[in-house]
């Protein structure tokens, strides 16, 4: 096989959602892959702050905020915040919709404390207590912030929980022209799960930069994926995998179906499609 660029998501394809810690049949894949001469890439919804703890393992590079900062190689090859206009926009028209957000920043992300206020009012009621300790346990984990520590920094991305998707529809016609919306999923609660991404990027067109950055063609890239958002980067890919734990709409899109995050997923496809 000649040289790939492999481009891997990080939650629910790389580690347990919300984890730092890959399986270590994942990692011995990465290295051998590497050995081999392949680059392997992180290519993520978080931004960079958050995916540092994987950054120990040696990959050759990172798309962060879904596409909206890339490195390679050690030097930053793309770097697309909101303008400051931009930013204004998408948080005054979300904080006027009651959707609650969790802005990410290249060094840091802040989320408003007024969504675990109303999972906590509302704890009793079906599974919302088993959100609320998912929530608490996803900002330990990832060292999510308060919103009153935000100081002003560049956002590249915000992700959403909405009470109920009227109020995110309201949001989509004032931001839609600049923004996508990325619907993740919407619980038995009703809560709507999403990002709001500038069109500017995307994890597909990521994809592309670092191919071309790199001089080698997309077609010799391969991408590994579980969720929504991983959609551009699959249909961009040279070759496209989806984790058996993803998305139903994703595996539609997928050129091949591999076992799951916990079941050493990566280190059976990395074997089967000879990058290793």
């Amino acid at each position: 096989m000649g040289k790939k660029v492999i481009f891997l998501d990080i939650d629910g394809t790389l580690t347990v959602a919300g984890s730092n810690i890959p399986p270590e049949s994942a990692l011995q894949a990465i290295h051998m892959a590497q050995d081999n001469g392949h680059q392997v890439f992180l290519c993520t919804g978080r931004n960079y702050d958050m995916l540092k703890p994987l950054l120990s393992y040696g990959f050759d590079g990172t798309v962060a905020s879904a596409g909206g900062y890339i490195r390679c190689g050690g030097q930053t090859i793309y770097d697309c915040p909101m303008s400051q206009k931009q930013q204004q926009l998408v948080l005054n028209t979300l904080e006027e919709n009651g959707i609650f957000r969790t802005i990410e920043c290249l060094d840091g992300t802040y989320t408003d404390d007024g969504f675990k206020e109303f999972l906590e009012e509302h704890a009793g009621e079906n599974g919302n207590s088993e959100l609320l300790r998912w929530r608490r346990q996803i900002e330990k984990e990832l060292n999510i912030r308060s919103m009153r520590e935000y100081s002003g920094q560049p956002v590249y991305k915000v992700v959403v929980m909405s009470p109920g998707l009227k109020r995110l529809e309201l949001a989509k016609e004032k931001l839609e022209r600049e923004f996508l919306f990325c619907i993740q999923d919407t619980d038995s609660q009703g809560i709507v799960n999403g990002e709001v991404v500038n069109r500017q990027f995307d994890k597909g067109k990521a994809v592309a930069r670092v191919c071309e950055y790199l001089h080698i063609p997309v077609e010799d890239s391969v991408a590994f994926g579980d969720s929504v958002n991983d959609k551009e980067m699959l249909e961009t890919a040279g070759y496209s995998v989806c984790m058996e734990n993803g998305s139903s709409a994703l595996k539609k899109l997928a050129d091949e179906i591999c076992p799951g995050v916990e079941q050493d997923g990566l280190y059976h496809s990395f074997l089967r499609l000879g990058l290793i």
